[in-house]
């Protein structure tokens, strides 16, 4: 049962790229790979400022402008330089890599004494539980957060750049500033997830990064096969179900563990889960 317990809190943890790789690919049709540098760089500033006992209130804003300037970096090289997106963020995710090691000054940097957002608070006497419940308490804060912001004029104006970039820059839009603060604040979450598990994991390593482009990206596409199955059409509902799809596939990767699959093989099996996610509709087509 702990086993799952912790997918679940691994889950909650990426809610944040999750999310950002929702507001980049789905709302703004961007393939943004800076994901992997800016969850890094989250984990690092992170790292960094906790084992130099900075409060909880100072890191949280430092880890999200951290993120948002990496973010920014990709829409300004995007928009300003009329450089593919794509290759935008693959530059910049390099560029972290430097900037991310400079910063810790090595490649591995433990928690040891530290505190963290988990035991700020205690709800629980259970530590696995008490994390749930601080984790729970964080997502929701930050789903009604972006949730808001979607609804909001200036968030229907950053849906509706994504969904006709000619139609709303006719009625007056700035169209490359959406997409530059659009990317800072994908980037952002990033960090935010970054933040979340190195406190979770107790370290920060340079190697964290690596692919993580692909839980964010697995999390939506699952969102999206249920949206597309509901047919639902609410913001509300839509990042509820993104937040169940970063939970989902955690949840798989667990079962795969438990049944025996070999560690070594988890990227496969991460790579064959999303394939088979992403060919569902498809098939399904097809069977039409």
């Amino acid at each position: 049962m702990s086993f799952y317990l912790t997918a679940l809190l691994q889950g909650l943890c990426f809610s944040g790229i999750a999310l950002g790789i929702y507001i980049s690919m789905k709302i703004f049709n961007i393939p943004d790979i800076t994901t992997d540098g800016s969850y890094t760089l989250g984990g690092v500033v992170t790292a960094i400022l906790l084992t130099r006992h900075l409060p909880g209130y100072m890191i949280l804003p430092a880890v999200i402008v951290a993120g948002g300037v990496a973010g920014a970096i990709t829409g300004l090289i995007h928009t300003k330089l009329k450089i593919n997106p794509l290759l935008a963020g693959i530059l910049v995710m390099t560029a972290l890599y430097s900037v991310n090691l400079t910063f810790m000054g090595r490649s591995n940097l433990p928690l040891i004494g530290t505190s963290s957002i988990f035991t700020s608070l205690h709800v629980l006497n259970d530590p696995n539980q008490n994390t749930a419940i601080m984790l729970l308490i964080f997502v929701a804060i930050t789903t009604l957060l972006i949730g808001y912001l979607l609804k909001t004029d200036f968030g229907i104006a950053m849906r509706a750049t994504g969904n006709s970039e000619s139609m709303i820059r006719a009625l007056g839009v700035d169209t490359d500033r959406m997409k530059i603060i659009g990317l800072a604040l994908a980037n952002a979450l990033t960090a935010v997830s970054g933040y979340l598990i190195t406190q979770y994991q107790g370290f920060a390593d340079m190697n964290m990064g690596i692919g993580i482009v692909i839980v964010g990206l697995g999390s939506v596409i699952i969102a999206e096969t249920l949206i597309g199955w509901l047919h639902i059409t609410s913001v509300w509902t839509s990042l509820i179900l993104v937040l169940a799809g970063a939970v989902i596939f955690q949840l798989v990767l667990a079962l795969t563990l438990s049944i025996g699959v070999d560690a070594n093989l988890l990227k496969l099996v991460t790579a064959v889960f999303v394939l088979l996610i992403v060919s569902l509709p498809r098939l399904n087509r097809i069977k039409e």
